[in-house]
């Protein structure tokens, strides 16, 4: 379906989107305890201030990378874990090289495969056989052909209007004796549980999404899948160094909170574009397509200008890693490639929003800003005044009001203090696609 824009142009109105749970302030503040108790079980104090490296007898890595693999099995109930080089995509490729072999049926979500999973799904000549997740009776059909060893599942959303629980996929194929590996990039610590916590044989996911140093990712999972994963990982140059897996440790510490303050900020901002806050914006949609973020769709055909223009207002143009340590400013950003390879109409219309560590004032400053700049009709908001400041504009004085500033002249509010904003903007009614926080506790 499309909405008439009234200037001729069809804009593809959004789908329904189904937003996975998140977790509030208070249980993730007892996961980040957990996380130091899973710490101190395994590290003594001077431990923690020292870290090695090499290819150890008897472990084949560091000794501290060892150790940091038992804090995060502990944490994340898993039998093992293992710490790889690549991210997400590395943690992907060594959990399916060690779990199938070449020309081996592999049961997938209908939808487009994320570009990195699908070059190591053909480098390994994975026979892929497609399923829609969001169809309970068609995933247990092909379940129960017996065709299937293992499933690939991916937490977040591959389509927008994905609308499968990740816990009941992952139960039926339980129930059918399949294994199981998740993709829980995106996911981890931002729901309240992994795949693997879900019953997977493994969740594999990147630690440079959770402010860790650059390409390392982990695998956490089944004793006999990750004890495969470290023998694949043979060579000394391959291994994670005692310094990356103790600097991954340290800055995991601060996520959790941060994912739950980041999740509300975004509840808040859709739910004030929904109210119409913003002129310019059509649509809005929480989502968790690639991260969670906000879909917000125009009223004009600007979402390939908007990030550039964006960016001249504080907004980060493009990613790093997508919730990396780099990125602090609010994202503002295309649709992710796999969302466009199912949806090409709306990369003109729609523009993905991720607040960051940002609030819901500076996102929607910066939008408001971004949009009066690609009025044509409009001030260029960067622009500065004409008159001097103690200098009468023509028909006023310099205080009246032909002396306006640039935002004043877009039609913008001053921008508030937090102070204000909390007084002001008292949580309402969330759009039905942006769910009110649900709070969960770990079992």
């Amino acid at each position: 379906m499309a909405a008439d824009t009234g200037a001729g142009a069809a804009a593809p109105a959004l789908p329904r989107t189904f937003p996975l749970p998140t977790v509030s302030v208070e249980d993730a503040t007892a996961r980040q305890f957990r996380l130091l108790e899973c710490t101190a079980a395994h590290f003594t104090g001077e431990e923690l201030f020292a870290a090695d490296a090499g290819v150890v007898p008897g472990l084949g890595r560091p000794r501290t990378t060892a150790r940091v693999e038992a804090v995060l099995a502990d944490f994340f109930g898993t039998e093992d874990a293992a710490l790889v080089q690549g991210a997400g995509t590395g943690a992907i490729r060594a959990a399916l090289s060690a779990a199938v072999g070449p020309g081996e049926p592999l049961l997938v979500h209908r939808a487009p495969v994320y570009r990195t999973t699908a070059v190591t799904l053909r480098g390994l000549g994975v026979e892929t056989v497609e399923v829609d997740y969001n169809d309970p009776a068609a995933l247990r059909e092909a379940l129960a052909s017996g065709r299937f060893r293992w499933a690939y599942v991916q937490h977040t959303r591959q389509r927008l209007t994905d609308s499968y629980d990740p816990g009941e996929v992952l139960a039926a194929c339980r129930a059918a004796g399949v294994r199981t590996l998740v993709d829980d990039n995106y996911a981890v610590l931002r729901v309240p549980a992994t795949g693997a916590e879900l019953g997977a044989d493994a969740s594999c996911f990147s630690l440079f999404k959770l402010h860790g140093p650059e390409g390392v990712g982990v695998v956490a999972g089944t004793a006999d899948l990750v004890r495969q994963v470290h023998a694949d990982n043979y060579s000394g140059g391959g291994q994670v160094q005692g310094h990356q897996a103790l600097d991954a440790l340290r800055a995991l510490t601060h996520v959790p909170v941060m994912w739950a303050v980041q999740s509300a900020a975004g509840e808040e901002a859709a739910r004030r574009l929904a109210a119409g806050e913003v002129p310019g914006v059509a649509e809005v949609r929480l989502a968790n397509v690639q991260d969670r973020c906000l879909l917000v769709r125009l009223d004009r055909p600007v979402a390939r200008q908007l990030p550039e223009v964006a960016a001249r207002f504080g907004a980060a143009p493009y990613p790093v890693g997508s919730n990396s340590r780099y990125e602090i400013a609010p994202l503002f950003y295309r649709m992710s490639s796999s969302t466009l390879d199912d949806a090409p109409g709306l990369a003109d219309w729609v523009v993905r929003i991720n607040p960051m560590r940002a609030g819901a004032d500076l996102v929607l400053d910066i939008l408001r800003r971004s949009l009066a700049a690609l009025d044509p009709a409009a001030p260029d908001p960067t622009a500065p005044d004409q008159a001097a400041p103690d200098q009468a504009a023509p028909g006023g004085t310099a205080a009246g009001p032909t002396a306006q500033t640039a935002a004043e002249t877009a039609g913008q509010t001053p921008r508030r203090t937090a102070a204000e904003g909390t007084a002001r903007h008292e949580p309402g009614p969330a759009p039905h696609d942006a769910p009110q926080q649900q709070h969960h506790t770990k079992d």
